[in-house]
């Protein structure tokens, strides 16, 4: 089953761009902010997850979610197809029980129906469509459950109004992202999981204008430009910041989970 299709051109520039992120590792870490406790909990709870349960998650990156999902005692395989990425969440989780893998979901060898959870924040994206869901219903155990979260940062007026316009001036800015593989009606098309949970979490926050720059500066978009389109970038979003020290952002998280259908795998 797939959630829609992709032309060849769509294809490699998913996978040219997926693998940029393990270039800036470290910028990553420091930018993208964590999970909030209670939207992991919803997951955890939802699923019925007990201590000791195995759980996947697939594109860890720096371990922002999987320390979370640590601290539950879950048996806990974190995979990440870039070996810096993988290398922090090392680091982030040094002496945590995680069973750390730097391949893809595609590439990833693990014996079906093993996992009560299969999670992916901001990563599910990036997988080939004909395997993302598929395989992820042939690794849960009957009962298993799929998750998958989302973040997105709102700035307030006038800014957001503004950052549109700079990203738009600068080039392409359409990607795999504009699928949504986390919409209710993506899982509903497999006919591979039951009627999905969800929950939808705000909170607001203000951000250093520094720190607006470096987080604006991990978007796949970003990296995938010329050096000298990202400097313009970066300078005209410096230059667009400067009136204001800090600025309000909303972030939003979201969760879709749901149940893989017996005998659907």
């Amino acid at each position: 089953m797939t959630t829609g299709t992709e032309s060849e051109r769509e294809r490699h520039k998913r996978h040219y761009q997926r693998a940029l992120f393990d270039g800036i590792a470290e910028r990553y870490e420091v930018s993208r902010p964590g999970y909030p406790a209670h939207v992991v909990e919803f997951v955890t709870a939802t699923a019925g997850l007990s201590p000791g349960a195995a759980v996947l998650e697939i594109g860890c990156g720096t371990g922002q979610l999987t320390e979370r999902l640590a601290s539950s005692g879950f048996r806990l395989t974190a995979i990440d197809m870039g070996a810096s990425m993988i290398a922090a969440a090392g680091q982030r989780l040094a002496g945590a029980e995680v069973s750390f893998q730097a391949t893809s979901f595609e590439d990833l060898a693990a014996v079906e129906a093993s996992f009560g959870l299969v999670i992916s924040s901001a990563a599910f994206h990036w997988i080939d469509p004909e395997v993302a869901f598929s395989k992820s219903a042939r690794l849960l155990r009957p009962g298993g459950w799929l998750a998958l979260l989302g973040t997105e940062e709102h700035y307030d007026d006038p800014l957001a109004a503004a950052l549109d316009v700079l990203w738009v001036t600068h080039g392409d800015t359409s990607g795999a992202w504009g699928r949504r593989p986390s919409d209710p009606e993506a899982f509903a098309a497999t006919g591979l999981f039951g009627t999905p949970a969800c929950l939808t979490d705000r909170q607001q926050t203000i951000l250093p204008a520094g720190d607006v720059i470096a987080l604006e500066t991990t978007r796949a978009t970003f990296l995938s430009w010329p050096h000298d389109t990202q400097r313009h970038f970066t300078e005209e979003l410096r230059r667009l910041l400067k009136p204001q020290p800090a600025v309000d952002l909303t972030r939003h998280t979201s969760v879709t989970m749901a149940q893989v259908l017996r005998g659907r795998r």
